[in-house]
């Protein structure tokens, strides 16, 4: 199931260090981000073997998030945040504010055949 992180955050008059670094529950394979989105619906997949962890380093969005057993929706709204997406989690991103940069780190190299498009069955 789907859950949230916070990020260690160093705060300081200087402004503000979010690490990544040991916070992430995989090894990093891969990175990349979302932006400039209009009001389209990303994502609306799953994986077999991927675990993803998102952060919206700027603006906001909604990951709305089905295991199959559970629905629930996540607002990503802070740098400090950090969504992690099991392989099960069939998930879609949605209402993008303008300045929204989502940034997703993945425990897998890009793979076409580890991707699951059908949702899960209505429930």
């Amino acid at each position: 199931m789907a859950y949230l992180l916070d990020l260690i955050t160093h705060t300081d008059p200087r402004g503000n260090l979010t690490v990544i670094e040991k916070g992430i529950p995989f090894d990093i394979k891969r990175i990349f981000y979302i932006y400039g989105v209009d009001d389209s619906v990303r994502g609306g997949h799953r994986h077999h073997k991927t675990i993803q962890a998102a952060v919206c380093i700027q603006g906001s969005c909604i990951i709305g998030n089905d295991n199959g057993l559970e629905k629930t929706e996540f607002i990503l709204d802070k740098p400090s945040k950090c969504l992690i997406l099991q392989p099960e989690d069939w998930h879609q991103m949605y209402q993008f504010s303008k300045d929204c940069i989502l940034m997703v780190l993945a425990s897998e190299y890009f793979d076409k055949n580890d991707y699951i498009f059908e949702s899960y069955p209505a429930r």
